[in-house]
């Protein structure tokens, strides 16, 4: 075969094989690009207000997890309204608009699910303990639910529809103690206010609302507290307005990013919440004040309930 005729077929499949190459290139750009387009057809992209419905002991985490989501997502709105979750449940099942519903029980969130109001199944994501909380220095030396019915000393506690009232009516009851607070506030932050203004002598709270006060407060454990834990649900609502967004910051809420902020609060994971909680169950008739534990004071608030609507 002559020299020239070499160079001819050898040319030939150089030529093949650029062809080949650059079908294969072709071929490769296309279906990294159709996956790149489902990827981003099955995650739609999140914008706009997400108006969340959370429960007043959630106010200081969810308010830091709202700026972290939308630093996160550059473009949304996070909007809440704190409140008991009792009143919360009433005002989305009377068709206040609303994204998703964060309870602090799982009663609350029950009357949503039954009203057909959630458009997935609600998922405990944080649980929370009881304490009492007092003015700095425990002027009344109170150490158990006991001693709050010592004579003179005046208490606040939350309604019994709120779920931190309802969990104080389930531990004041497992201690045999029958207690007349003087006012039912309509949510826990307005129970622990009135200790911080020195309204009353003390308020049955969760430890999360204690740590959350700065120092205002003390807190002071008692055993019964271990049997009225609160489990707390959170949903995306059915006639959410903006389902992607709500869906989205669900899911942040429940990522390890979110329970990170709201362990640090003091709120308890769901597993760590089911066994009694660590350092709140005191020997029986002693609790352990973060602060201060004294001797019992003596018997019987002063003044009849005067329900608060604060």
């Amino acid at each position: 075969m002559s020299t020239t005729r070499i160079r001819t077929v050898a040319a030939g499949f150089a030529v093949l094989a650029l062809t080949g190459g650059l079908a294969a290139c072709s071929s490769s750009k296309s279906s990294s690009g159709s996956a790149g387009a489902a990827a981003s057809s099955a995650a739609p992209s999140v914008s706009g207000t997400i108006t969340v419905f959370a429960a007043a002991s959630l106010q200081g985490t969810f308010t830091q997890l709202g700026k972290n989501f939308e630093a996160a997502h550059p473009g949304t709105t996070v909007k809440f309204n704190f409140g008991g979750s009792d009143t919360l449940a009433q005002s989305i099942n009377s068709g206040a608009p609303a994204d998703v519903f964060a309870a602090a029980s799982q009663a609350t969130m029950t009357t949503v699910t039954k009203a057909g109001g959630n458009a997935d199944t609600p998922t405990v994501f944080v649980r929370n303990t009881l304490e009492i909380a007092v003015p700095n220095g425990n002027p009344k030396h109170l150490t158990s639910l006991q001693s709050l019915t010592a004579p003179g000393v005046k208490v606040a506690l939350c309604a019994p529809t709120v779920p931190c009232g309802a969990a104080a009516q389930t531990a004041l009851k497992d201690a045999g103690v029958s207690l007349t607070p003087v006012t039912l506030e309509q949510d826990v932050t307005s129970a622990l206010t009135k200790v911080e203004l020195g309204e009353v002598d003390a308020s049955i709270v969760y430890q999360t609302d204690v740590k959350g006060a700065g120092g205002k407060v003390t807190g002071v454990n008692f055993p019964e507290a271990a049997k009225a834990v609160n489990s707390y649900p959170i949903a995306t609502l059915a006639k959410a307005p903006n389902p992607a967004g709500a869906k989205a910051f669900e899911q942040y809420v429940e990522s390890p990013d979110g329970i990170a902020v709201l362990t640090a609060a003091g709120f308890q994971t769901p597993a760590a919440g089911s066994a009694a909680p660590s350092g709140s169950a005191a020997p029986s008739g002693s609790a352990a004040a973060s602060g201060s534990a004294a001797p019992s004071a003596p018997a019987a608030p002063s003044g009849s309930p005067a329900p608060s609507a604060s």
